[in-house]
């Protein structure tokens, strides 16, 4: 599975506004939205709240993951954006996210939805990898890097 094929350049943000990781998973639905990915946006954010609610997706070295399975698409979605100073995802390290990645999927899949989160867990634990991420001002970029250092 590479990820870029689930990842165009229209759903990668550099510059992520939100203050909260609430505010960071509304605006990182929104890209999808707004390029007519989700079959329901409400549905779509109410499970992946009621996912964050039952365990944060905040993981270690400024990676965060919000997903769920969701009636709200109808197939693979995935969004992403920079947050260069950080936002609180009550990661397991307590450092805050700066690279987050929203991950969506019909309801009725598995496969697919986990080789998406451990492809994404196992190339951001490369340093390299994430530093270039980080110092991309671009979507343009940042897909480059996940097209062509994202091991698969």
């Amino acid at each position: 599975m590479k990820l870029y094929e689930h990842l165009p350049k229209e759903h990668i943000t550099p510059h992520l506004k939100g203050q909260t990781k609430f505010q960071v998973i509304e605006e990182l639905l929104d890209l999808l939205h707004k390029n007519g990915r989700l079959r329901d946006r409400e549905v779509a954010l109410q499970d992946v709240l009621a996912r964050e609610g039952y365990l944060s997706t905040g993981l270690e070295k400024g990676l965060a993951i919000p997903h769920a399975k969701t009636d709200g698409v109808e197939r693979l979605e995935i969004a992403m954006g920079l947050k260069p100073e950080g936002v609180d995802f009550e990661s397991l390290d307590g450092k805050p996210a700066n690279i987050i990645f929203l991950v969506l999927s019909p309801r009725d899949t598995s496969g697919p939805h986990i080789q998406t989160l451990a492809v994404i867990s196992r190339n951001l634990k490369n340093e390299e990898i994430r530093e270039a991420i980080l110092k991309a001002n671009t979507s343009e970029e940042i897909y480059d890097i996940i097209k062509n250092r994202f091991q698969y």
